[in-house]
Order: C-alpha cells, then structure tokens, then sequence
C-alpha cells in the first residue's frame, strides 16, 4: 500500500538559512533595526509571525511579511541549496512506493519555489502551518512519519500519531531534540535511507 512520509522544509530538506537571513535584515533595515544575523539565523523553523515581533513589536506584521516575501522571492530564494542528503532522502521514500509530502511554515508557493531553486521536488506541498497545526495536513495526507529538524516538527508529529524523526541540521541541536521526544534523532539525511527500511515495516 503507497503510503506518505512527511517533510518540513527549511534546514530539513533544504538550507534557506542565508536568504531567509537577507531578507529579513532587508525588512530590518527599512526601520532603522541592525539585527544580528546569527540571532535570526537561531529562530529559522518558526513561522515569521514569531520573528519580526521580537524586533519590530510596533509594527504592522503584515507590513513587514509582505515586504519580506517581496524581498525574498527575488534575493532569498537563489541562495537556497539542498541539505545534505535531501535528494536521497526523497529518492528512498519513492523507492519504498511512498509519497513524498512538505508540510512547512513558510508560504506554499514559496515553498514549491524553494525546493526548485534547492534542486528537490515533492508530490504535495502545504504551507503556512507550524507546530501542532501540521498534524492536521498529516492527517488529511495519511502520513505515517514526520522529518523535521525542530521541536515544533516533533508536536507535529505527535499531534498527528505518527513517528517523530529528526535530523540534526537546523539551530536544534541533538541533545535538545531528544529532550523534545523525537522517536529517532538522525545526524543528517545521509541517516534517513537505512532508517526508512526499518520504519517502513512498523507503519
């Protein structure tokens, strides 16, 4: 029976750190707010709603998405590549009779352009939700396991019922994934193959 492995995106199936970095000092900048690049990179993997308040708390959030969007379909997405081990990754999951499902914050289509930039392609691609708000997507998919690489990817999962993995490739690190639950903390996608062979048969 074809079955469907689900995938966060950003610094899980591709590395947007750089773009999304740009662009939001991009934002930053049009106010007069010198942001640490380092401090934004740690908040990748939250939804932009998160984000900007920490810095720009008076401002209009839609203001500052769209200026962002504007900025970073044109100067963020070029930089965006491939994580390590993303395209085997996928290649796995079809080689099992899978489906390939993103379920990420960032906005769908920018989502599918991201992934073309990074070279990567998916069978279905929902945008906009985070956290326990990406279960339901799994749900509606028939997911049977989550890939991501932060602690809202692993209450996703959960929120689902299905098997939380991670990967070690985002500002989480591995002690703090264990910490959250995940089911299987992964050092990269490289990882992914050898455990989908195992997983496939609990699903």
């Amino acid at each position: 029976m074809v079955g469907v492995v689900g995938f966060d995106l950003d610094m899980t199936l591709v590395d947007s750190a750089d773009g999304i970095v740009l662009s939001v000092q991009h934002v930053m900048t049009q106010y007069g707010v010198d942001a640490d690049g380092d401090e934004i990179r740690s908040t990748i993997g939250l939804p932009l709603d998160h984000v900007f308040p920490r810095w720009l708390p008076q401002e209009p959030y839609d203001v500052l998405l769209a200026e962002y969007r504007a900025h970073y379909r044109v100067h963020g997405i070029p930089l965006t590549t491939a994580m390590p081990g993303a395209a085997e990754a996928i290649a796995a999951v079809r080689a099992h009779g899978d489906r390939v499902l993103v379920v990420t914050a960032k906005h769908g289509a920018v989502a599918g352009l991201a992934l073309q930039a990074a070279g990567l392609d998916a069978d279905d691609v929902v945008g906009d939700l985070f956290a326990e708000a990406k279960g339901d997507a799994l749900r509606q998919h028939a997911a049977w396991a989550y890939v991501g690489d932060h602690p809202g990817d692993i209450r996703a999962a959960r929120a689902a019922g299905v098997h939380a993995v991670t990967v070690a490739s985002g500002p989480t690190s591995h002690h703090e994934l264990v910490a959250a639950g995940a089911d299987v903390v992964l050092p990269s996608l490289h990882a992914l193959p050898e455990w989908l062979a195992a997983g496939r048969a609990l699903a």
